[in-house]
């Protein structure tokens, strides 16, 4: 599959693949949901691939993919029953630690092998470290593909010691044409309010329509444009969440309310823009802690909407 927005990412890699030394280390930056994965599986194959050796066509022996594994040895056991499983917050270090003992041997095919950690800056510290070790010292004819959500959390050693593609944000128009394909039964009024609160994400913007994240949006520009005194709208944000909502969508509503403030930020007096900017971080910082903390829903959605009432109470009146 093509996707919209890597043809600059495409030249840069077809070009370090046909030139004298392929660098060994790479980061794939960009916002989550613009494709990196994808690319990353599509570069490796042509990585590995040699003229006379036959390539599989499923899964390829030099082709190594590390993720978040299940959460414990039951999610496990329903992984390997092919059942519905829950993942792990981060990818650990004795991840790390056995796809190094798998690289001491040589290439299965060909002369090289290709190693995608996806994503990278959900490695935990410890796996970071061994890591970079690797990268410090590659074994021959291996290479690292690094996807990378925030690369501002990778270590500094690490993306010293890597070449970085970066995957910008896809056109509102081409957004549009996107959710017309995949998300056909959203409305024009949900695909734009989608395309408004993805900034630039085609992922991010499916995720708004399969996770039913309309309301959601709705209300918490109600927050920051009203305020909530009596806590009534976040009463309201907590039931349109639901009981017990998937992390996924939890995650899906930090980054909602990261583009909400996000676009409160265009056109603002300058005297509003630091709470603004106070806000984005706060909320930038949960983003992170969400993966890794074991948050109750209900005090989290409270949290966002407490965020996004007090950016309200902060703002400037119109007429001064």
């Amino acid at each position: 599959m093509s996707y919209i927005g890597h043809d600059e990412a495409w030249a840069d890699w077809r070009r370090a693949l046909s030139g004298d030394r392929m660098h060994h280390g790479w980061i794939l930056s960009g916002r989550k949901g613009v494709g990196k994965s994808a690319f990353a599986l599509a570069a490796a194959r042509e990585l590995v691939a040699e003229e006379g050796i036959p390539q599989p066509e499923g899964n390829h022996p030099d082709i190594r993919y590390v993720s978040h594994p299940p959460k414990n040895e039951t999610e496990a056991r329903k992984r390997d029953e092919d059942k519905p499983f829950e993942l792990a917050r981060n990818i650990k270090v004795d991840q790390i630690r056995e796809l190094q003992r798998r690289l001491t041997t040589r290439p299965t095919l060909g002369s090289r092998r290709a190693v995608i950690i996806d994503p990278a800056d959900d490695m935990e510290t410890s796996a970071a470290n061994a890591l970079l070790k690797s990268l410090e010292e590659p074994p021959a004819g291996t290479y690292f593909m690094l996807i990378a959500h925030r690369m501002g959390r990778l270590l500094p050693t690490i993306r010293s010691r890597c070449r970085v593609l970066n995957f910008p944000r896809v056109s509102d128009e081409d957004m549009d044409a996107i959710l017309a394909r995949e998300s056909p039964q959203a409305s024009t009024d949900m695909r734009e309010a989608a395309i408004a609160a993805a900034s630039g994400s085609p992922g991010a913007a499916i995720d708004f329509v399969e996770l039913d994240l309309g309301k959601i949006h709705t209300l918490m520009r109600q927050v920051v444009d009203q305020g909530d005194p009596d806590f009534a709208l976040r009463g309201r944000l907590a039931g349109a969440m639901g009981a017990r909502p998937s992390r996924e969508k939890q995650l899906a509503a930090i980054e909602l309310a990261r583009a909400v403030v996000a676009d409160r930020m265009r056109g603002v007096v300058p005297g509003d823009i630091p709470a603004m900017v106070e806000t984005h971080g706060a909320l930038v910082r949960l983003a992170g802690q969400a993966p890794t903390y074991n948050f109750d829903p209900g005090l989290l959605v409270m949290e966002i909407g407490t965020l996004l009432a007090n950016l309200a109470g902060s703002r400037t009146p119109a007429n001064g």
